[in-house]
């Protein structure tokens, strides 16, 4: 069977019907007979009350404005630093209300933002006086299993697709966090616990459906617009809302081995150097990631590795003994169901913490680099201060950087620095050390990862696609000339 043809009869269940409330909470009186609203370029207009209604109406999902239930509830993202209030909210419960909504938002000009899981720490997911398309509601998935497929809607989160695969001994590289969404992640890059061994979570996407700018709704493969799927692979939410992906999957083992090594912050710095060193060539089985950490209270300074093996278990003692002997180890690692580990880091907090992160690419961790992370550590009584890598190599670094729109495949690792603080401080000190952290730090890097991007410089973002940047301007020019979807690492068109 074709697979666009699978794409037609998979019967995924989208997930709407359990919404209790999805006759809509926008009720006709709370609606001004015109609504103030930007537009993509800055300049605030009127959307009039007719166009709300028929917006409202030919919606399946909900309609949210400031004055009604649940929006105080959906304009929110997982970073309390960003309160931001769109004018809509569409709530899309079908590919045809992504279709609806983006019509609406390019007939109006409207400043557009879309919102999954609403990890962007940044906020671009969200925000003031345009329109959020939330893929919320657009959920669920199939799979098949004997083609070791799954199809998988665009508003679904990442525990989902683990909890549907790895009962049938399958799995693909899925992220750090169960509740992140699953469309940012897999478009700019998709990092994980199965990177090395798997590739990034885009290298398994096979196709895709794609809402783009002008309201169609595109099937998108290495064979059908093949300069379209090439693009979306890294090129983030540029070209358009993806309603539907379909990913490779791996035979693996459900348990694996991982959890948490814990050491001394005293031996920060050799630990760090141990990392640096090996695991540039350990087995593409291990993935681990090293974290420098000054919690909140201005005491406990800790330096930990969080591991995940899913190899051979024959193998598993000799490959993670390097680690125990590290250093002077705390060792919490065992055998573990793999899903139960993707969600060892969840937050059950949906607004998340108060956090201010700056990121960068790593070819290896020199002494200097070292000495720069562990020395400029603040302990503070308010705020949480870290430093973390996320493995890369293996897999990874078997693409071409031209082979998708992602092209740092020279990478070895993604070095992430910031800090996170408790409600209801002044928030300007923290960002002001985050940022005075990044300064010391960035020099030791090259490139950043546009899922972590918290930079508003356009020449920053424009270099950082490298030697892709010209091809993705011509697709841009193509799919989306006007640019309706510029809330991301945005590749501005050139016509």
């Amino acid at each position: 069977m074709k697979r666009r043809a699978f794409f037609q009869t998979a019967g995924i269940a989208a997930l709407g019907a359990s919404y209790l409330a999805w006759e809509g909470f926008t009720h006709e009186g709370n609606i001004p007979n015109e609504l103030s609203a930007i537009t993509g370029d800055g300049h605030f207009i009127s959307i009039k009350k007719t166009d709300i209604l028929d917006l409202k109406k030919s919606l399946a999902g909900v309609l949210l404005l400031a004055d009604d239930d649940q929006y105080n509830i959906a304009r929110l993202v997982r970073n309390r630093v960003i309160n931001k209030n769109p004018a809509l909210i569409a709530q899309c419960a079908s590919d045809q209300d992504v279709q609806t909504a983006v019509n609406f938002a390019r007939e109006h000009s409207l400043l557009v933002a879309v919102k999954c899981g609403g990890h962007s720490v940044s906020g671009k997911g969200t925000c003031d006086d345009g329109l959020m398309i939330d893929l919320s509601p657009l959920r669920g998935s199939r799979i098949d299993v004997h083609n070791k497929r799954i199809f998988m809607k665009g508003g679904s989160w990442l525990g989902e697709l683990d909890s549907a695969t790895l009962p049938h001994g399958l799995g693909t590289t899925a992220g750090t966090v169960s509740h992140t969404g699953i469309g940012g992640l897999s478009l700019g890059g998709g990092f994980g616990r199965l990177g090395r061994k798997f590739g990034l979570t885009l290298d398994n996407i096979k196709s895709v459906e794609i809402v783009t700018a002008d309201g169609k709704l595109q099937y998108a493969s290495e064979k059908e617009n093949s300069d379209l799927f090439w693009a979306i692979r890294g090129g983030g939410g540029n070209f358009g809302i993806v309603t539907t992906f379909e990913f490779e999957l791996h035979s693996m083992e459900r348990e694996v081995i991982g959890g948490r090594i814990t050491y001394p912050f005293s031996e920060a710095k050799q630990i760090l150097k141990f990392y640096g060193e090996h695991s540039m060539n350990c087995s593409r089985d291990l993935y681990y990631d090293p974290v420098v950490f000054a919690p909140p209270g201005g005491f406990g300074s800790t330096v930990y590795i969080d591991v995940c093996y899913s190899g051979p278990k024959k193998d598993a003692d000799a490959i993670l003994r390097p680690l125990y002997q590290a250093g002077t180890a705390k060792d919490e690692i065992r055998p573990i169901d793999y899903v139960e580990l993707q969600k060892s880091g969840d937050d059950d907090d949906p607004r998340g913490r108060s956090q201010y992160l700056k990121g960068g690419f790593t070819v290896n961790v020199s002494d200097e680099l070292i000495d720069t992370l562990v020395d400029n550590l603040v302990a503070h009584p308010e705020r949480g201060s870290m430093a973390f890598f996320q493995h890369s190599g293996g897999a990874i670094n078997d693409v071409s950087s031209n082979a998708t729109a992602f092209p740092h495949r020279y990478a070895s690792n993604n070095l992430v620095t910031g800090s996170f603080w408790i409600e209801g401080v002044d928030t300007a000190p923290h960002i002001k050390w985050s940022r005075s952290y990044w300064k010391k730090v960035e020099q030791f890097t090259d490139g950043f990862y546009s899922n972590d991007e918290f930079t508003e410089n356009q020449e920053q973002v424009n270099r950082n696609y490298l030697g892709n940047y010209e091809r993705l301007v011509r697709i841009k020019n193509q799919y989306d000339p006007n640019n309706l979807f510029r809330l991301n690492s945005n590749i501005q068109p050139s016509v």
